[in-house]
This record gives structure tokens, sequence and C-alpha cells, in this order.
């Protein structure tokens, strides 16, 4: 790979390490759910993105070591996560989209068991560890707090605690704000972005907004098959020109339904305004606007044959 050293490879002397994805499929009897994945990741927030059904959760367990491929490799710094995957998960660190937590215990008493679960002994260096990323997750006050009586966005701070143990170089978090609230989701978010620093975070998320304000980098999945792979903006420079803002009767409005894709649309004085994608202007008085990600990836996704 061209890195100086195994030390910076493996994570174990930094955080610096690459995720490579090579080729890789994966498959259930007759039906595909990944088709030859070719993606390089590092450091930082990097977001896959997707509508439910995409392949991104088989994805992330392929990465993670649960799941192993049909097809294909991915390394993890200089270890294969099918070859080698207890080197890979000293790296690791992965919050589910579904995390059962113990509601009758306290946050300590959960993170203090999954520590142990993780060999990360004596007792004294545990009990530091726990006291670490309750910090970092800023749940210190709450420690003693019996888990059943957190918010969402507490527990999933939790679940991203029991993810930092151990001071992981890679952080996989599937679906992170999924039932969050709008304030709880933007501080969430805009946390993974603080803790990312010189490790890999990975977001999977069907949420664009999570994807927009994190990841300097992020891949499009659909059905199974990678469409994008670059930054935010080479994203929104490609749907410029194809933005469009109109207003329209009501008669009018029903008839552009049927024909074009709207974004997203508003009742006004006397008819709709209509945010709509096409290649050329859907009708007269239709003014180009600059896209925003939302846009750039809807356009992606229907110039893919996408509905």
């Amino acid at each position: 790979m061209g890195w100086a050293d195994r030390g910076e490879r493996d994570g174990k002397d930094g955080k610096a390490v690459r995720v490579e994805i090579t080729g890789l499929s994966k498959e259930y009897g007759r039906v595909r759910a990944l088709t030859d994945i070719n993606l390089t990741i590092d450091k930082g927030m990097f977001g896959l993105l997707g509508p439910n059904g995409a392949g991104k959760t088989t994805l992330m367990r392929i990465v993670t070591t649960l799941l192993p491929p049909t097809s294909g490799s991915v390394r993890v710094g200089s270890y294969d996560v099918t070859r080698q995957p207890g080197e890979v998960r000293r790296l690791l660190g992965y919050l589910p989209q579904e995390f059962g937590l113990w509601r009758r215990l306290t946050a300590f008493e959960v993170l203090d068991y999954v520590a142990s679960l993780k060999g990360i002994t004596p007792d004294r260096r545990r009990r530091e560890e726990v006291g670490r990323v309750l910090e970092t997750v800023r749940l210190t006050e709450a420690a003693h707090r019996v888990v059943g009586s957190f918010s969402g966005g507490m527990r999933q701070r939790l679940g991203i605690a029991q993810a930092l143990l151990g001071d992981p170089s890679l952080l996989v978090v599937d679906e992170p704000t999924a039932g969050l609230d709008p304030e709880e989701r933007i501080r969430f978010r805009n946390f993974l972005s603080d803790i990312s620093g010189d490790r890999v975070v990975i977001l999977s998320t069907h949420i664009v907004a999570d994807v927009e304000s994190t990841c300097s980098r992020l891949a499009l999945l659909r059905r199974g098959e990678l469409i994008y792979v670059g930054s935010p903006d080479e994203l929104r420079s490609r749907a410029r020109g194809k933005v469009w803002e109109l207003q329209l009767s009501e008669r009018e409005y029903q008839q552009l339904q049927t024909s074009h894709r709207v974004v997203s649309s508003r009742r006004v004085p006397g008819g709709v305004a209509a945010r709509v994608l096409a290649g050329v202007p859907p009708c007269g008085g239709a003014r180009a606007v600059e896209p925003d990600l939302e846009d750039a990836y809807m356009w992606a996704m229907g110039v893919t044959g996408d509905a």
C-alpha cells in the first residue's frame, strides 16, 4: 500500500488505517445483495448513502467481520477481514443499526460488561477505560443512571461509547440517527464529526442531511451497486442545470407529477410552488436553481433508473 511502516498500517502506532474493498460481492441464494464493490476509505468521516434495502447493512456487516463475502476481499490496515477477523476486531468499534442495551443496568455497568467482553483488563484499567469513554460521549454525570431512563440521544451516545472502548482505529455506525428527533440528530452527527479526528469513521445512512453536514467523501449505493464515489461538492455539480423551481396551477401541478420527479412542493396563493428535477426546463417559467445534496442524490438515483 506504500505506507511507511506496519505500525501505521495496523493502527498500532496511531490510528491511521485504510479500508480497502476490492471486487466485493455477496449473494443470499439467488439474491445478490452486493455486486463488485470497489472502494477505498481513508481517515475522517465517510458517508455510505442509499435507500433502505440498498445493501448498506450487508456491506457494513462484512467490513466488521460479522458476515463472510461471497467473493472479493476487505482489508482493514494490513489485515484481511475474512482470514484475520481477530486482528481486525482489535482495530474496530461498531454501532449496529439495532443495538440492544440492558435497560435495567446503569450506563457504567453496561460499559464495564462490554469492556470485559473485549478483554480489557485488569479491573483498574477497565474502570479507567469506561470512565474515559463516558467522558468522551458526555455521559459522566449519567454514569449511574439506569439505561431505561435515557432519552433516545443518550442511548445512541452510550452505543457509541461501547464502540469506542479500546480506542479503535475504525468506527462503523449504521443508521445512527434513525428515530432521533431533529435536535438530537444534529447533536449526534456533530459529535461523530468531533471524534473522527485521525480515525476512520464510516457513517451508513439513508438520511442525506447526516452526510451533507459531516462527510468530506461519500459513496452512493443502489440495489447493491456503487453508483458514485467522491465528494459532496462533486455530486452536487453533476446535478447543476437539472434542478428547477416553478409556480403552477393545481391542475398543471397534477400533470407535472406524472411526467417529472418533484423534489418538494408547497401550496402558495394561486397554486403550487414546486422544485423539479429535469434535464431541460420542464415548462415555460421554470427557473434553474443551485442543487443541494438531496437534489443531487435524487438525480443520481434517477439517472440510474431508480423510481
